[in-house]
């Protein structure tokens, strides 16, 4: 078996959470979900693209009954890789009146994208909204997000790997690491 971190791919520097370090700790936010959960039935969403990597561990480390949905956003303005204001491009499927949401993020940084998906969220009445994120940048934070479960605080470096992506590309990666 070769070692991943050995041959880095061009572009990639210091690994900052290994495979096993994300692998142990989405196993203890699974356990810690499953636990406050118990006969709930909550409804798991996350955005498309990044989250996915997290998610699909997270719901295969949580041993209680949930349903799963997914919404999509852009901030792009088209060509210019700008970003623009939050554009809702894929909404839920299932209702959230009346359900315990529990909202799953790759990463937060300014929080601004999420308050508004949050704000979108609480009109619909849910009977409780949740966060959980792998990755927490605090020190970006410009709007006040209501974090339940976090799994690390990243420093404030631009960062690649485990559905982190730079341009699409890197999201492959079994670990995180700085670009």
């Amino acid at each position: 078996m070769t070692d991943p971190l050995r041959n880095l791919p061009a572009g990639i520097g210091r690994v900052l959470f290994t495979e096993a370090a994300l692998r142990q700790r989405v196993n203890e936010l699974g356990a810690q979900i499953s636990r406050d959960y118990i006969g709930l039935d909550p409804l798991v969403v996350g955005v498309l693209k990044g989250v996915m990597f997290f998610m699909s561990d997270l719901l295969r480390a949580i041993t209680v009954p949930v349903s799963v949905d997914f919404m999509a956003i852009s901030r792009y303005q088209s060509g210019s890789g700008a970003k623009g204001p939050v554009r809702l491009t894929k909404d839920l499927e299932d209702p959230v009146e009346g359900r315990h949401v529990l909202f799953i993020e790759d990463v937060i940084d300014t929080g601004l994208t999420l308050s508004y998906l949050l704000r979108n969220l609480r009109v619909r009445d849910p009977l409780s909204l949740e966060v959980c994120a792998l990755f927490d940048k605090p020190q970006q934070r410009i709007a006040q997000i209501p974090l339940r479960y976090r799994g690390f605080e990243l420093p404030d470096r631009f960062v690649v790997g485990y559905g982190l992506d730079y341009r699409e590309a890197y999201r492959h990666l079994p670990y995180v690491a700085e670009l």
